[in-house]
């Protein structure tokens, strides 16, 4: 669906994207994640054709989003970081005003118009003004908007921004159902929690290049694999120590009481190796498990190495 390869662009001494690559598949909830700056924004912007590259490539289902634009544009559904919504309009009009752009009109605009606003709870308010409703209801109108002329892909830049916890579980309800129905959705969120349960993939950026970027399955893996290994030693704790301390894939150590903390690089097998040895060494091991990982934690592992940090602090202050 979606092809970016070698985008760049530069903002005066500020570069914005410095080569990003990203692959989008069919059907996929794509998470686009990065800290503030990364460049997330201004790729959303390229994409929805707001926006020209300095360098690099785009194509969306086979077309090239500079040749191809005014095709594009009809491929194409943009919910961007801010309303832009017309308050002096009611909600019906406001839907019918936006389908006309697209040719639709009459009575298929007005059939199109009540269904997208049933798909997102607003059936209840085609009477309103826009100005009246709430910040939820209108990111939901703009959301239905976008969706007026059936687009391919669906671009959306910090949908859940600045909603309360009851209105982004809706929001996140209503993309759920348009994954399902086989919708392509890139989303930047900074919400990590619900991209977890939300996408099939993600990627990450960071300083305008993708740092990583996988299956919600291979993103999990990597989260479990990078998580420390904890230990817990019901005796012959010295012996597990010098035992580790030896170990090609143990990174760092830190003690608190009976439990080893390990920054550990390896594999299940190396896992398993590894908890034979300690047994093999008669060394009484009471727990063997990587630590709870998160979206979160890898994140932060990826754009900051906050969670390295953390363990050099705990080995600073076990004295190890």
């Amino acid at each position: 669906m979606l092809t970016i390869k070698n985008l760049r662009k530069r903002y005066g001494n500020f570069q914005a994207l410095d080569g990003l690559n990203l692959e989008v598949a069919d059907g996929e909830l794509f998470g686009f994640v990065g800290p503030n700056g990364a460049g997330k924004t201004t790729t959303l912007k390229i994409l929805a054709g707001l926006l020209v590259p300095d360098e690099g490539e785009v194509e969306i289902g086979g077309l090239d989003v500079y040749s191809d634009g005014k095709e594009l544009r009809r491929r194409i559904g943009y919910v961007p970081d801010f309303f832009g919504v017309y308050d002096n309009l009611k909600v019906s009009e406001y839907m019918e005003f936006f389908a006309s752009c697209y040719g639709i009109t009459g009575l298929q605009a007005r059939t199109r118009c009540h269904t997208l606003l049933e798909q997102v709870r607003l059936e209840d308010k085609e009477d309103f003004f826009v100005d009246g409703l709430s910040r939820g209801m209108k990111q939901r109108l703009c959301l239905a908007r976008a969706l007026i002329h059936d687009p391919d892909l669906l671009i959306l830049d910090e949908p859940a921004s600045g909603l309360d916890p009851r209105t982004r579980v809706e929001y996140t309800a209503i993309l759920k159902e348009l994954r399902d129905q086989g919708k392509t959705l890139l989303v930047s969120s900074h919400i990590l929690s619900e991209l977890s349960e939300l996408c099939t993939s993600i990627g990450i950026i960071e300083q305008g290049r993708t740092v990583l970027q996988g299956s919600m399955d291979q993103i999990f893996a990597r989260i479990n694999s990078s998580n420390p290994l904890l230990i817990s030693i019901f005796s012959q704790k010295e012996k597990a120590l010098a035992i580790l301390k030896s170990h090609p894939c143990v990174q760092t150590i830190a003690v608190q009481g009976d439990e080893i903390k390990l920054g550990f690089l390896g594999d299940r097998q190396d896992e398993a190796l590894l908890l034979q040895q300690l047994i093999d060494a008669d060394v009484m091991v009471s727990s063997f498990m990587r630590e709870k990982g998160s979206l979160e934690s890898l994140f932060m592992q990826i754009t900051g190495h906050e969670e390295e940090r953390a363990v050099l602090k705990h080995e600073m202050e076990s004295g190890i």
